[in-house]
């Protein structure tokens, strides 16, 4: 995520040097700090123009594409909107060839409040064990958050309307981890725990 501010970063710099002659392009920018989580609508947005070579890869070029989509992370005042900036598959870009985007809901809702994108977690499944209670075990190590279910204001979300999205958290799974992930949640309690984000 850090990485996806700093090429809007590095984008606006390059307009800013770049002579007003050079050819534009339109993009989508925010027209107004807009917080992660939030549904974008058109009154939030606007059009600007900017030197082709300051426009990334999967930027939004059309307000309309972006009207109705939940922010998968914080949009500055002026920022540029990209396919990375909704949730939706463009919350893959940049991973390793064969990352999935897992849904996992979670035993506790409310401990979602406590993650945000881009932070590493693992994940620990409680099952049933007869007399003896949970035996748990743990089912992903180091996985990144992509998207939390914790935001709940209006519908018409990539995951369906808000009573849906709750207690559900996001991350990209490697090919080998994503079939453990799937459907976790019916074999047992799906807990998480913070750990250190893989440099």
């Amino acid at each position: 995520m850090a990485a996806a501010l700093l090429c809007g970063a590095v984008a606006i710099s390059v307009y800013q040097l770049t002579p007003a002659s050079a050819p534009q392009s339109p993009i989508v920018v925010a027209g107004a700090d807009l917080p992660a989580g939030a549904l974008v609508s058109a009154a939030q947005l606007r059009i600007a123009h900017v030197p082709y070579g300051a426009v990334p890869d999967g930027a939004v070029r059309e307000i309309a594409a972006a009207e109705g989509k939940r922010l998968s992370a914080p949009v500055r005042r002026g920022g540029m909107l990209t396919d990375a900036s909704t949730v939706g598959p463009g919350l893959l870009a940049g991973t390793p060839p064969g990352t999935a985007a897992v849904p996992v809901r979670v035993a506790d809702p409310d401990s979602l409040q406590l993650v945000r994108t881009g932070q590493a977690v693992d994940l620990v499944l409680a099952e049933e064990s007869g007399r003896e209670g949970r035996n748990a075990s743990r089912i992903a190590s180091g996985v990144t958050v992509l998207w939390t279910g914790s935001v709940t204001d209006q519908s018409g979300a990539w995951l369906g309307p808000p009573k849906d999205q709750n207690g559900l958290l996001v991350v990209a799974a490697s090919p080998e981890v994503a079939p453990i992930l799937a459907g976790a949640s019916a074999r047992g309690k799906v807990f998480f725990a913070l750990v250190e984000t893989p440099r």
